[in-house]
C-alpha cells in the first residue's frame, strides 16, 4: 500500500474534567435545547459538580486516557481548557492537572484558563465576574509566578444569559493585561456583538461563531484573529451552521477543532475534517489547512507547528492510503493511521 503523510501540529480541544453527559444526549434527541438543559442544572453545571468532587489524581488519570486516544488519532498539539470548576480551588486543580500531563505524554499542550465558562449556581453574572476578577485570576497568576503552572490564554463563554459582552470584555482584558492571549467562545447561540468586541481588544482566536454577523466577518478578515470552527458542537446541538464559506471568501483565517467536552465527545480531528467538508462545504484542501497550520495559529504556535517546513518541529501523521485525501474521504480514517511522529520520533505505530 502506498503511504501518504500530512503535517501534524493538528489542533484538538479538550477539557480536564470528570463525568460524562450520556443521559443528556438522550434529552437532546427528544428535542431539549442546550440552554434548557443548562437552566435545569445540567450541562456545564452537571460536569462542574463531578469535577469538583474528583481528586487531582482521578482527573489526571482521566485526562491522560483522553490524550492517549487523541494521540492515536493523530493529534500532536492541542489547546486544553479549565472551566469546569468555576471556583478558585477547582480551576487551579484543573490547571495543575494539565501542567502535570505536559511532561507525562508527547502531545504539546497550550493551556487556557476558562473560569468564566458559566455563571456559578447561586451567583449573578455580576457576582461571577467579580469572583473571576478579584479571586480566580489573582490566584492563577500567583500559581504561574510560583512556577506551579503555565497558562497561555484566557477564555470566557460570551453568550446571552451567561457572560454578556461587557462582562466578557472585562475578564478578557484582565487576562490580556497579565500576558495571556485572548481565545474565547462567541456568537454560538445568539448574536450579542462578541466578535466585534473580541477583535477590538486584540483576540488571537474566537470560537464557535454560528451567529456571527456580516460586520463581525469583515472585522475578523481585517484582523489576525483566527475563527475556530467546531463542527461536532454544531452537529450535536443542531445549531445553525456557521457561515464558513463566507468567512473564507472574505479572507478570515479559519481553523478547526474537536471541541472535546461532555457535550461533544470527539477525539478525532479526521472526523472533524470530514464533518467540516460535508456540513460547511469546505474543500478538502481548506479543511487540511484549517486542521493544521491555521489550527496551530489559533494558539500562537504556527511558527513551529502546523506545516512541513525546514526549522519547524517534525510532527507528521502517516496513513496507509494512496492519496492524502483518504483521511477525509474515509469515514473511519483514524483506522488507516499507521504512524504518528512527534518531533522526529515515532510515538504511535500500528
Amino acid at each position: 500500500m502506498v503511504m501518504a503523510s500530512v503535517p501534524d501540529g493538528r489542533w484538538s480541544y479538550t477539557c480536564c474534567l470528570a463525568g460524562d453527559r450520556v443521559h443528556e444526549f438522550a434529552l437532546k434527541l427528544k428535542g431539549a435545547s442546550y440552554m434548557e438543559i443548562h437552566k435545569a442544572g445540567g450541562g456545564i453545571g452537571f460536569t462542574v459538580d463531578n469535577t469538583r468532587a474528583a481528586s487531582e489524581d482521578v482527573l489526571l488519570d482521566l485526562y491522560l486516557q483522553r490524550l492517549r486516544l487523541m494521540l492515536r488519532n493523530g493529534t500532536t498539539l492541542l489547546e486544553s481548557k479549565s472551566g469546569y470548576g468555576l471556583d478558585t480551588q477547582t480551576e487551579l486543580k484543573m490547571l495543575h492537572v494539565i501542567e502535570k500531563a505536559k511532561s507525562l505524554q508527547p502531545i504539546d499542550i497550550s493551556s487556557t484558563y476558562c473560569g468564566a465558562h458559566s455563571v456559578p449556581k447561586g451567583m449573578s453574572e455580576a457576582d461571577g465576574t467579580k469572583d473571576v476578577l478579584e479571586n480566580q485570576i489573582p490566584a492563577v497568576v500567583a500559581a504561574m509566578k510560583n512556577g506551579e503552572i503555565s497558562v497561555d490564554s484566557i477564555d470566557v463563554f460570551c453568550e446571552k444569559g451567561v457572560y454578556e459582552t461587557e462582562s466578557s470584555k472585562q475578564i478578557l482584558l484582565a487576562g490580556k493585561e497579565l500576558g495571556m492571549m485572548i481565545n474565547f467562545h462567541a456568537e454560538e447561540l445568539n448574536y450579542i456583538g462578541g466578535v466585534e468586541m473580541g477583535v477590538s481588544i486584540g483576540a488571537t482566536a474566537i470560537s464557535h461563531l454560528e451567529e456571527i454577523s456580516d460586520e463581525g466577518i469583515q472585522q475578523m478578515a481585517s484582523s489576525n484573529a483566527v475563527a475556530v470552527i467546531l463542527p461536532t458542537t454544531a452537529h450535536i446541538l443542531k445549531l445553525k451552521h456557521p457561515p464558513v464559506k463566507k468567512m473564507l471568501e472574505e479572507g478570515v483565517i479559519v481553523a478547526l477543532g474537536t471541541d472535546f467536552n461532555p457535550n461533544a465527545y470527539c477525539v478525532s480531528m479526521v472526523t472533524v475534517m470530514n464533518l467540516a467538508c460535508i456540513m460547511f462545504r469546505m474543500s478538502m484542501e481548506e479543511s487540511l489547512v484549517a486542521a493544521t497550520l491555521n489550527a496551530a495559529a489559533s494558539v500562537g504556535k504556527s511558527d513551529m507547528h502546523g506545516s512541513i517546513e525546514v526549522g519547524k518541529f517534525g510532527d507528521l501523521v502517516m496513513f496507509d492510503a494512496p492519496r492524502w485525501e483518504h483521511i477525509i474521504y474515509q469515514m473511519n480514517a483514524s483506522e488507516i493511521i499507521s504512524h504518528v511522529i512527534k518531533k522526529g520520533k515515532v510515538v504511535v505505530s500500528k
